[in-house]
């Protein structure tokens, strides 16, 4: 089974959020649809701007724990590296 850490953002630059999950596809599409009330919610964090994959659960929780305790910059920088327009991966991970 594969894990992942993600990155989503309400829009370019905007509110981002930090998650992990076994199923990255059915993962965003709650997050996009406001499946489940919380931060993502609250401030309409719909776009996956990053991803990464991970062979364990216990890798993908460390990359997550970690990732949550660096600086705003860090995060846009590394979003920026891959997906430097901020583009909606959500398309790119759904389709067949």
């Amino acid at each position: 089974m594969l894990y992942f850490t993600y990155i989503m953002a309400s829009e370019r630059q905007g509110t981002l959020y930090i998650g992990m999950t076994n199923d990255l596809v059915r993962r965003v599409w709650e997050h996009k649809n406001h499946c489940v009330k919380g931060f993502t919610t609250k401030y309409n964090i719909s776009n996956l701007v990053w991803f990464e994959i991970h062979a364990t659960a216990q890798s993908a929780i460390s990359a997550e724990k970690r990732m949550k305790r660096y600086r705003r910059k860090w995060k846009v920088d590394l979003i920026e590296k891959e997906n430097p327009n901020w583009i909606d991966l959500y398309d790119t991970i759904s389709s067949p």
